[in-house]
């Protein structure tokens, strides 16, 4: 087996570990929401400062990782942010619960973006939006597992328990992790000459500053953090209130939550799966401006819709069907998203990728406060899907003007889409 498939193995275990522990609050809404006395908007707040650590320290981390390598800022990543989910199940008030969840964000931040700058070092251009979606595509899976098991468990432990345990699953990847991995290829023991050449000279070899200030002066930065910060919208409502939705806005009980709840990512998996070999497809059939902007303009608005229609249908199985097909469609965009990024960042991946996602995240914010703060004011849990609905189209019709043919920077190493190297497909924007 080739070791970038090994790497590759590594960062999807990640995935799946950092989405059980995101979800597990979300899962165990209902229930800390009943022990601890919190109501919709304050829960709101429960979710969302989470996310405006996240998003602040995501930059920071990816840039810091692209400087010292993803071997020892992911180690270190991992093993924070495993305490403080062991320590949500020690909370015992809502101050307290706000103050772990913030630094629980802050330890997260960059996971993300240093997976996303290992796959940069380790993966041939044509491989990596398929390398991102299986990434994704796990924390999706990530996202199938967490209902049952914290339902599971709080019903034989209660919900504390839940966090506990699942602090434990990422300190034994980060021993894992810091023990095998090597940040360039050709220092991991093993690795073979022709593996070597078949990854080519990664983007960041060598590790350099990142030049903050010629970056931010490029508007395609700009656009592509303002394409995911809408987008975050759609999935922050999958990822933080959607267990809740399900009990509170479609009278399910928590067993059928259970059920349930998994379902749409169920169907992200397989849309990032596929989402990335398509993306990597039509990239070298048609160019970047297809294989990347418009093939995930298309996913989102096609998401838009989905959320559109689950919001003014009141069915309580048509409803999940159509928030399960928006959330499928909807990741599809990803890998095209991330794979983006790594063509047009270069060696500077981390960083690019830790500002998208960065500006995705207070996004996420905005909807997660918004959110509880409609419901209390409406009495409807399908009022805040008409605003994420929107915020989705307008994501959609941002990614459609991103240029992915071009590095940001010039003198950037040699792209992904180059005559050399695809000699045989059309390329957009050369």
């Amino acid at each position: 087996m080739r070791k970038r498939h090994l790497v590759l193995g590594c960062l999807v275990a990640l995935s799946v570990v950092t989405y059980i522990d995101r979800l597990a609050i979300a899962v165990a809404g209902p229930a800390m929401q009943r022990d601890l006395g919190i109501s919709p908007e304050r829960w709101g707040w429960v979710l969302g400062v989470f996310l405006i650590s996240y998003g602040a320290f995501e930059i920071p981390s990816g840039a810091l990782g692209d400087r010292i390598g993803q071997r020892r800022v992911l180690t270190r990543i991992v093993v924070w942010w495993s305490a403080f989910t062991s320590l949500t199940g020690a909370v015992s008030s809502y101050p307290l619960l706000i103050a772990v969840r913030f630094l629980f964000g802050a330890g997260e931040a960059g996971a993300y973006p240093n997976a996303a700058g290992s796959v940069a070092r380790w993966f041939p251009a044509h491989e990596r939006a398929r390398a991102q979606g299986m990434i994704w595509g796990a924390s999706r899976l990530g996202g199938v597992l967490a209902p049952p098991l914290v339902v599971l468990i709080q019903r034989a432990h209660g919900w504390r328990a839940s966090f506990w345990m699942f602090g434990g699953l990422g300190l034994a990847w980060a021993a894992l992790w810091y023990r095998w991995y090597r940040d360039r290829p050709r220092e991991q023991p093993g690795i073979t000459e022709k593996e070597l050449a078949e990854i080519g000279e990664p983007p960041g070899a060598a590790h350099s500053r990142v030049p903050w200030r010629a970056l931010f002066r490029q508007p395609r930065l700009w656009l592509i953090m303002g394409m995911y910060w809408c987008y975050v919208w759609g999935s922050i409502f999958y990822l933080s209130w959607f267990p809740i939705y399900l009990v509170k806005g479609r009278g399910f009980s928590e067993t059928e939550m259970a059920v349930y709840a998994p379902i749409p990512f169920l169907l992200g998996a397989a849309g990032n799966f596929a989402g990335g070999v398509l993306s990597d497809a039509l990239s070298r059939r048609y160019g970047p401006r297809t294989g990347r902007s418009r093939m995930g303009a298309a996913c989102l608005a096609g998401a838009a819709l989905f959320l559109l229609g689950a919001a003014l249908t009141k069915g309580k199985t048509s409803g999940v069907a159509l928030l399960a097909l928006g959330f499928g469609v909807m990741d599809c965009m990803l890998p095209a998203a991330w794979a983006l990024c790594l063509d047009i960042g270069r060696q500077y991946a981390g960083a690019v990728t830790g500002a998208m996602n960065s500006a995705g995240q207070f996004g996420g914010f905005v909807c997660s406060v918004a959110f509880g703060y409609l419901v209390q004011r409406s009495g409807s849990y399908d009022t805040p899907l008409l605003l994420i609905a929107a915020m989705v189209m307008l994501s959609a019709l941002l990614f459609a003007r991103i240029d992915p043919s071009r590095p940001l920077l010039a003198g950037g190493e040699a792209g992904p889409y180059t005559e050399e190297n695809h000699a045989d497909h059309p390329a957009e924007g050369h």
